[in-house]
């Protein structure tokens, strides 16, 4: 048998073999078709070489034989096998191609979030059930090839954007500029009360990607919170009625603990109350005493808090405060700073007494105030479940003592407070005194002013009594001004003389009323 009829048989075979495989692969009629053709012109060279005479020895086919025919029928045949590897593979591309498809929407499906993908053209290429719930009950249908523009526009005009209400031109403009240059994420609210996050970007393709969060129940427990926040801060500015604003500070801040403690440090001490308060409550109704009360006692504090004080406590008519803790500037600037109050209220107490005498009140209210500096144990007492932030020791009791001792109007501080504010304040010295729980006499003195203000009104003259009301400011007077009251306040002493001699108080002076004293 020649080598040429022994090869074609195999070859004839084998693509006989190789098309009803292919058929059963592919399971396509063309490939398979092909196939046995190609296997068919195999076989019909291997038949014309049958004619030929057989030998049992591998020879070579010679001049005359159809060596051509046959390797145009193998080519052939490869050249099937060939396209039927190509076809497979692009099929199995287009297999891979579906299933990354189909993960893609399971992902896009499986997040909770709207998720929507248009193209440069501005029209949608992929989108979740999400995104398309976020739209319900429009009349344009979300299928890829609806523009953003169509879906939007629905949206304004069926009611479904609740900031698009009564305005659906200038939102339209203002959402696709939005959507065509991103930059960075937005809210949104809905008509039915929802509120939406857009966080959108430009895709390498010149698309944009979208993500659309409903953050509805996220507004609401902000809502939520800044309710609960509103009610704390309410609830805290009324517990701040209750402290000293340097307390609440320092406690709120998480400057100080709630516990327990103390500290031992030298504080300036002030103490105050109302002189013969006793009988005037007595005089004075309820309401109308309560009234007067709380306005002195506002008046007081204002001025106190003005200089940085730290009120301790109010006792009745009694005022309690110190300096030096929480906050101090040293001991110098704090016995400085409370004896500066200490002015400024009795100054204060002054212009108010006129307001009361107005008002009916018959004896306006005078202050005791004593100031002492000294070594004093200050920080929270009581027990766990109830605390009061004050002081106690000596010094806190001298002080106390020092305000019993003051004459009404004036201000006796000791001399340590003294020592402390002597360059500043014009003090006169009221002697020693002894006091309860001090084994030695204590040196005090009276803190007039300061030199500044003395300064300025070394020209105004105020004598305010229960029958006489003198203001005189002899700097603001000319000098036919000053003549005038000089000889109305001669005038006036000539009456008040004749009154002391016992002549009746509405009889004319002997002297000549109109006369002008030089």
């Amino acid at each position: 048998m020649s080598f040429i009829l022994l090869t074609s048989i195999t070859i004839g075979l084998f693509a006989f073999g190789g098309s009803l495989y292919l058929m059963w692969r592919q399971r396509d009629w063309r490939i398979a078709f092909l196939a046995v053709m190609a296997a068919v012109v195999v076989l019909r060279e291997a038949a014309a070489l049958l004619e030929a005479p057989l030998t049992w020895t591998i020879s070579f086919p010679g001049p005359n034989q159809d060596l051509p025919g046959l390797m145009v029928s193998i080519m052939l045949w490869v050249a099937v096998f060939f396209l039927e590897r190509m076809i497979r593979e692009r099929r199995q591309a287009e297999e891979g191609l579906n299933r990354a498809q189909t993960r893609l929407l399971d992902s896009i499906e499986a997040i909770s979030e709207g998720f929507a993908l248009y193209d440069a053209d501005d029209r949608l290429v992929i989108c979740n059930s999400k995104y398309r719930e976020m739209y319900t009950g429009l009349d344009v249908t979300i299928v890829p090839g609806t523009s953003y523009e169509e879906i939007i526009r629905a949206a304004a005009e069926s009611g479904v954007i609740a900031d698009a209400l009564g305005q659906t031109g200038e939102w339209l403009a203002e959402r696709l500029d939005k959507h065509r240059n991103p930059t960075g994420p937005y809210e949104q609210q809905r008509a039915d009360g929802r509120w939406l996050k857009i966080s959108e970007r430009k895709t390498g393709e010149a698309g944009i990607v979208g993500v659309f969060t409903d953050i509805s129940e996220l507004k609401e427990a902000n809502t939520l919170v800044i309710d609960k926040n509103r009610m704390l801060e309410s609830l805290s500015a009324k517990l701040a009625k209750y402290l000293s604003p340097q307390i609440y500070e320092s406690i709120f801040s998480g400057r100080r603990e709630v516990k327990l403690t103390s500290q031992r440090k030298k504080l300036t001490v002030f103490f105050s109350d109302i002189a013969a308060f006793t009988e005037t409550a007595d005089k004075l109704e309820s309401e109308d005493l309560t009234q007067l009360l709380n306005h002195y006692l506002t008046e007081m504090s204002r001025i106190a808090l003005d200089y940085g004080a730290t009120i301790d406590k109010y006792v009745g008519d009694a005022i309690v405060i110190f300096f030096g803790d929480p906050d101090t500037k040293g001991v110098k600037q704090d016995a400085l700073a409370c004896v500066e109050m200490a002015i400024a209220m009795h100054k204060r107490l002054s212009e108010l007494q006129n307001v009361w005498r107005e008002s009916g009140l018959e004896k306006p209210l005078e202050c005791r105030m004593g100031i002492n500096t000294g070594y004093c144990t200050v920080g929270n007492f009581g027990s766990e479940d109830r605390m009061d932030y004050t002081i106690i020791g000596g010094g806190v009791n001298l002080a106390s003592r020092l305000e019993s001792l003051a004459p009404p109007g004036e201000i006796l501080i000791s001399y340590e407070t003294y020592a402390h504010v002597k360059d500043n304040i014009h003090c006169e010295e009221h002697g020693e005194v002894r006091v309860k729980g001090i084994a030695y006499p204590v040196a005090t003195f009276v803190a007039v002013n300061t030199y500044d203000n003395l300064g300025r009104d070394r020209y105004l003259i105020r004598e305010h009594h229960a029958n006489l009301k003198l203001d005189v400011d002899l700097g603001a007077m000319s000098a036919n001004e000053r003549s005038e009251a000089a000889s109305a306040l001669r005038h006036a002493l000539d009456r008040l003389s004749t009154s002391e001699q016992g002549e009746a108080p509405d009889q004319p002076a002997k002297t000549d009323p109109g006369r002008m004293d030089p």
